[in-house]
C-alpha cells in the first residue's frame, strides 16, 4: 500500500528519513525569523518565530524518536556506526536539548526574552543551528556515502577515515 502512494519510501529501511526534514526547516526558519524580529524590533515576527520553534521542537522529537528506534536496525558497517551514526545521534540529541531549553525560555518570556538576555537567547539559536547542521552533515554522510537510507548499493560499506567512498 505504501508503495502505491509513496513509491520512493517503499525501499526505506525505517521512517526516519520521512520526518527528519521538518525540524531542519522549522529550526532554520525560527532562527532566521527571531533574528529578523530582533533587527526590525517587531513582536509580530517574533510570534511567528515562536510557533516555528514550537513546531520544530515537536517535529524534532518525532525525528529523534524515529532515529533512536531505527538506529539498531540500519544496515551500516560497525565502523560507520561508530564514526558516523554515533556522532550524528549525539549532535541531534544535543540539538533537541538546546531547542527544548530555548522553547521553555521563549514560553516563559513570550515571544522571546527581552533586555540583555535576548543576546544569550540569540546565541542559543546559533548554537542550536550549528549543532543541527553538523549532525545533519553526519546524517547526509550516512545516506549518501554509506547508503544508510536504502538498498541501492551493496552493504556493508566500511568506514574510510581518509575519504568517503563516494569521493
Amino acid at each position: 500500500m505504501l508503495s502505491h502512494f509513496l513509491p520512493g519510501a517503499a525501499h526505506l529501511q525505517n521512517p526516519h528519513p520521512l520526518v527528519v526534514h521538518f525540524p531542519i526547516a522549522f529550526f532554520y526558519g525560527a532562527a532566521m525569523l527571531y533574528f529578523i524580529a530582533w533587527l526590525a524590533r517587531r513582536d509580530s515576527i517574533a510570534w511567528v518565530a515562536f510557533w516555528m520553534l514550537a513546531l520544530g521542537l515537536i517535529s524534532g522529537l518525532v525525528a529523534v524518536a524515529t532515529g533512536w528506534w531505527s538506529a539498531g536496525g540500519v544496515m551500516l558497517d560497525p565502523s560507520v556506526k561508530q564514526n558516523v551514526l554515533e556522532p550524528h545521534m549525539r549532535l541531534m540529541f544535543a540539538t533537541a536539548a538546546v531547542a527544548a531549553l530555548l522553547m521553555i525560555w521563549a514560553s516563559i518570556q513570550r515571544p522571546m526574552p527581552s533586555s540583555a538576555l535576548r543576546y544569550l537567547f540569540l546565541f542559543g539559536l546559533i548554537l542550536m543551528i550549528a549543532l543541527m547542521t553538523k549532525g545533519a552533515d553526519y546524517g547526509g554522510m550516512m545516506v549518501y556515502d554509506y547508503n544508510g537510507g536504502g538498498g541501492a548499493c551493496p552493504q556493508p560499506i566500511p568506514y574510510n577515515a581518509k575519504s568517503a567512498p563516494a569521493s
